[in-house]
């Protein structure tokens, strides 16, 4: 496909912070997503105080199919270039991606750079939104000239399948509904700064919620260290506390800090223990456990205490004291 038309727009939209990042889900299904969503579908009955900003507004209604998209990161670099495949479409599938809502969507034939391109000054701006219209020239002749360049098939082919949509978890397990209940019941406050103030440090996480959490799966006080060899959490399963019979591990991040993002820290610890185990990040609220594998790490189970889903059943499962 070659640029058709002046009315051909160009468009930037982000793939969220650093440690928190949801580009690769954009690429792997095919998709451009904006929040928030959990306030429902747009239409033009709604306001757009409903959605915080202008920005879900301009998704839908300015956003034409054939547009051009670039997935930016950051202030200064591009790791995708795709062009708009669909109408605007409301999936519940995306309601908690790394903890974002972001059920708005339009689908985009997605072409990965072969490696990021950066600029030499950042170009979107000290302060880029979500989503806006390009009008950079330096960014706009980088992606017209990609667009323009041979191979082309990304440009018809056909869309990835999206995933299933999880169903929410039908009855919450009787040990754990304390602490379900009270991550419900204070989540969305610790978010309004006007009430609540700042957010809690990691530290405060931990005890709040992070031991209780273990408390309800099994695990007794002695099997539970906080700060053992400077590890935020760590899970023996068996006295005495030393490497050999570690069950896992656990680093806790602040709240609004991504907890994928912590992989690599929680990575450094089991190197330093010397053993092969579990590891598990969280922010008190979403826990996202990983296996280790010969290739690395992979993500193997997740749950989110303040939106359940039927697989969290599979994480409560892995780290409940058999």
């Amino acid at each position: 496909m070659i640029l058709k038309t002046e009315a051909q727009k160009f468009w930037q939209i982000g793939g969220g912070p650093s440690d928190r990042s949801y580009v690769d889900q954009f690429l792997k299904y095919g998709v451009a997503l904006i929040g928030p969503g959990d306030p429902g579908k747009w239409d033009d009955s709604r306001e757009d105080s409903e959605f915080e900003t202008s920005t879900v507004r301009r998704f839908v209604t300015d956003v034409q199919i054939d547009d051009a998209m670039v997935l930016r990161r950051g202030q200064d670099e591009i790791v995708a270039i795709g062009l708009v495949a669909s109408d605007y479409e409301y999936f519940e599938q995306f309601d908690d991606v790394n903890g974002w809502d972001l059920q708005h969507c339009r689908r985009v034939r997605w072409s990965k750079l072969p490696t990021p391109h950066k600029f030499s000054t950042p170009v979107f701006g000290g302060r880029p939104g979500r989503l806006s219209q390009v009008w950079n020239d330096e960014i706009f002749d980088f992606a017209k000239r990609y667009i323009n360049s041979d191979p082309h098939d990304w440009q018809s082919g056909p869309l990835p399948t999206l995933p299933n949509p999880q169903p929410s978890l039908d009855a919450v397990p009787d040990d754990l509904a304390d602490i379900v209940a009270l991550a419900r019941d204070l989540y969305s406050l610790y978010w309004d700064q006007e009430k609540f103030g700042d957010w809690p440090m990691e530290s405060e996480l931990v005890a709040h919620y992070v031991v209780p959490f273990l408390r309800a799966l099994g695990w007794s006080v002695e099997c539970i260290g906080v700060e053992w060899r400077k590890i935020d959490v760590i899970v023996f399963r068996q006295l005495p506390r030393i490497p050999a019979n570690v069950q896992f591990v656990i680093e806790a991040k602040r709240l609004g800090s991504g907890v994928e993002g912590a992989l690599d820290q929680a990575r450094g610890y089991i190197a330093t223990l010397g053993v092969q185990r579990d590891l598990v990040v969280t922010d008190g609220i979403r826990y996202r456990m990983y296996e280790p594998r010969e290739d690395g790490f992979e993500s193997v189970a997740y749950a989110n205490l303040w939106n359940l889903k039927a697989n969290a059943r599979i994480l409560f499962d892995r780290m409940r004291r058999k």
